[in-house]
């Protein structure tokens, strides 16, 4: 390609371009004006186009083609707008191609396209250049800027010819210099179409200045890799070469070989690894054995991976625990909500290896309902103590081997998983997280937990032998930490060996602290958001807990905040609302309907109806139990799903009243008299437990004796023969339970006095707590006095 010089650009301004042309079509190109270009042309319907221009007025209009696969092109495949050409030279080729040198007058717009024998006339509007009135600072500043570009990419290997950058270093016009740049550029098809159809050519400037932008950047990456490549081919060459060089050196002095090399190098590894003196003679066996084999055979590969093994454990390599006391308050603090006894048991443990720098390490054994932290909190601890931190799931884990590993003998022989968190951590002192202890299997293969006995044995796992290294390793420097749902499915000598805590699930107010603290935050970054464009009022974050969520954890608290940044930012991303404040009115409009509706409060005291509090997997819970006498024969029926102690508890509480039915005012003859059927709403949940017994017992006692109980006060225990309230567990909910219903008295057996301490003081703040040792206490506070009957009423 080539610029015209401005005696040529003179002489085109008198040139009278006609209003309809015939139109060659071009592939893979934009001509742009003021270019010369050869073109090469083959097609039946351009060469004709070209004769008919070469009869007339040797011009013709250069469109180019959207698809340039299509060989025989119809007008829906040519661009609107193109540029007028003079065909100044031309010349016919052996292979019936025809080779013209065409140049660039005007830009044209096509009016009609005209179908004239084999090729297409148009009609065409020419397009004039405007040209800015003196040039502005901001027009010089980008003429320059582009200009520096050029030069830019030109240092970076494009080629642009240096005829074309002289024109260019002259040019001052902005139409003339974008498309000057542009048609040197190297755009694809489409790209330059862009630019020619920009008429205001500071405008065309500017996005040319933008795909200059591009293309530099595209070129620096494309040096860098090229560059990479390059170095990497020779350094690559250069060690071959080199080794070559040494091995045939080594072989003409006949003083070293391979096998020796590998000898050496594995024994300056196991004098750096400082094993202790067993393991060290073990290690210095196994190499004797591997100097006398044949490096090819499959017994010396198996000596390597076992001296691979042992060279990259840990044996001296430990961690410095952080013994600030604050700083590691401050780190559990910030990472957890509430759990102050779990954060006291660290903090205690930290306090004593500050005091004393040998000691064993703890076995605590973390229990509670999934989703309140015990995975997260070793995280904490790790953090905590400064050490590293490894985490083994237990669940489904039948095979002893997957704890003690196998031995060398078998083929594709591994360490257990213990040995291998420990190469994992590269420190022989991490946090060692067993996560799942209560779902351990057992078959055929073995019994893991007993495997894991020796791990967890403060007394024992300072010489741990796992089956494939045959040498003792030293756990006891390790903090294991083991985590469960339930204890009752954990082996006994396994249970004995751990420090079991409890984690009993959140509060719906520690849910909130949690929510805001943690999750909210946590939400709102990874959705993309921030709390300028979304906030939640606490009183939602209560609703959406106790509406939408039923649980001891959080997980499925976040899963629903979750779900309401994805709604915040679908209606941000369609540009509906920029802020967005969730009350409790409009939360449903995010989240749809409750899932879970509050019980219903009694609007008053009812006779054969006591509130009872029970414990549930999602926290404490109100139970309304209800009990009625009709005509039969003195049989019990138990309906809603109970379980076997709590039809035992009904069993037990009815022979309660009636072994005290005389000094309760009831007729002794009406237990033959009548049937009793006692029931607990919510029948398709399956319920069971002792704590129901006092209830069940209340009321029984007000369906007999006709007195109503006071519906403003709960109660829970469990009851004997005797009268006796037995203790219950599970306080903290059904105290909160019973405050989320608006219960202020609370009915429980005195041997629970002492759990009330672990009850935060804004659970316990306005309530009354009264306590029982036998049924009769129960039923002097929860009875009322007896309602006349309307008969009685008339006499």
């Amino acid at each position: 390609m080539a610029e015209l010089d401005k005696d040529n650009e003179n002489k085109d301004k008198d040139v009278e371009i006609p209003d309809t042309l015939p139109v060659l079509p071009v592939r893979d190109i934009v001509v742009f004006p003021y270019m010369i270009i050869p073109l090469f042309v083959g097609r039946d319907i351009s060469i004709k186009a070209i004769d008919a221009a070469l009869n007339s007025n040797r011009m013709i209009l250069l469109l180019t083609q959207k698809d340039l696969s299509v060989e025989n092109p119809v007008t829906t495949d040519l661009y609107s707008t193109g540029t007028v050409g003079m065909i100044m030279r031309m010349l016919k080729l052996p292979d019936s191609r025809v080779k013209i040198l065409v140049q660039g007058i005007s830009k044209a717009k096509v009016k009609k396209f005209t179908q004239s024998g084999a090729f297409f006339t148009a009609a065409i509007d020419k397009i004039e250049e405007v040209k800015p009135e003196g040039l502005s600072v901001e027009v010089e500043a980008e003429i320059r800027s582009v200009k520096e570009q050029l030069d830019k990419a030109v240092s970076y290997g494009k080629t642009v010819l240096p005829d074309i950058m002289a024109v260019i270093e002259n040019l001052d016009d902005p139409g003339r210099l974008a498309d000057l740049v542009a048609s040197n550029l190297g755009l694809k098809a489409e790209q330059a179409q862009e630019v020619m159809e920009i008429l205001d050519p500071v405008q065309r400037l500017r996005r040319v200045s933008e795909m200059l932008s591009r293309e530099i950047e595209l070129l620096i990456v494309q040096q860098k890799i090229q560059s990479e490549a390059r170095g990497e081919i020779d350094k690559t060459q250069r060690e071959y070469f080199l080794r070559e060089q040494l091995k045939a050196i080594q072989k003409e002095l006949g003083d070293i070989d391979e096998r020796a090399e590998e000898v050496r190098e594995f024994r300056k590894k196991i004098e750096d690894a400082k094993m202790p003196e067993k393991v060290f003679k073990e290690a210095e066996k196994q190499l004797k054995r591997l100097e006398k084999m044949h490096p090819d055979s499959a017994e010396a590969a198996t000596i390597r991976t076992y001296l691979d093994w042992l060279v990259e454990l840990p044996w001296a390599r430990s961690t410095k625990d952080n013994l600030d006391i604050k700083s590691a308050k401050k780190v559990l603090n910030d990472d957890h909500y509430d759990l102050e006894k779990v954060k006291e048991r660290i903090l205690e443990y930290l306090s004593v290896r500050k005091l004393k720098e040998k000691m064993k390490g703890p076995i605590l054994c973390f229990i509670g309902p999934p989703g309140v932290g015990k995975t997260s909190l070793g995280r904490s601890i790790a953090r905590a103590l400064g050490r590293e931190f490894v985490r083994m799931s237990l669940g489904g884990v039948r095979d002893e081997a997957e704890i003690r590993g196998h031995r060398r003998t078998y083929v594709g022989a591994l360490p257990g998983r213990i040995i291998q968190g420990i190469k994992q951590a590269g420190r022989n002192n991490p946090v060692f997280m067993l996560d799942e202890i209560d779902k351990i299997g057992m078959d055929f293969r073995g019994d893991p937990s007993s495997a894991l006995l020796e791990v967890l044995d403060p007394e024992q796992n300072f010489a741990f032998a796992d089956h494939y290294l045959s040498v003792p390793f030293d756990l006891s420097h390790v903090m294991f930490i083991t985590t469960g749902n339930l204890a009752d499915t954990i082996p006994g000598p396994l249970r004995d060996r751990m420090e079991i805590i409890y984690l009993s699930g959140y509060t719906s107010e520690e849910k909130l602290g949690i929510a805001k603290k943690y999750l909210l935050p946590k939400q709102l970054e990874e959705h993309g958001l921030t709390s300028k464009v979304l906030s939640i009022t606490d009183s939602a974050l209560m609703l959406l807990i106790s509406q939408y969520t039923r649980e001891a954890g959080v997980r499925n608290l976040e899963r629903e905040i979750a779900n309401l940044c994805r709604k915040v930012a679908r209606k941000i991303a369609e540009g509906k609302e920029k802020k967005f404040n969730i009350v409790t009115s409009n939360l449903q409009g995010f989240l749809g309907v409750a899932k879970f509706l509050p019980e219903e409060e009694m609007e008053q005291d009812e006779v054969g109806v006591s509130t009872g509090l029970a414990w549930t997997e999602a926290g404490g819970d109100i139970i309304y139990i209800e009990a009625t006498t009709m005509m039969g024969k003195g049989h019990l029926t138990l309906t809603g799903q109970l379980g076997d102690v709590m039809k035992e508890s009904a069993q037990a509480a009815l022979s309660y009243v009636r072994s005290t039915a005389k000094s309760l005012g009831i007729k002794e003859d009406v237990f033959s008299k009548v049937d009793i059927h006692v029931h607990v709403p919510a029948g398709a949940i399956p319920k069971d437990g002792p704590s129901a017994g006092i209830t069940i017992a209340s009321a029984l006692a007000s369906v007999l004796t006709g007195r109503p109980v006071n519906k403003n006060i709960a109660m829970t225990g469990e009851v004997t023969l005797r009268g006796r309230v037995l203790p219950i567990g599970g306080l903290k909910e059904k105290t909160l339970a019973a405050k989320r219903m608006g219960i202020k008295k609370v009915v429980i057996p005195r041997r629970n006095k002492k759990d009330l301490e672990e009850i935060p003081k804004y659970i316990k703040k306005d309530m009354e707590f009264v306590f029982a040792d036998t049924m009769d206490q129960v039923l002097k506070v929860a009875l009322r006095p007896e309602k006349k009957s309307a008969t009685k009423k008339k006499k």
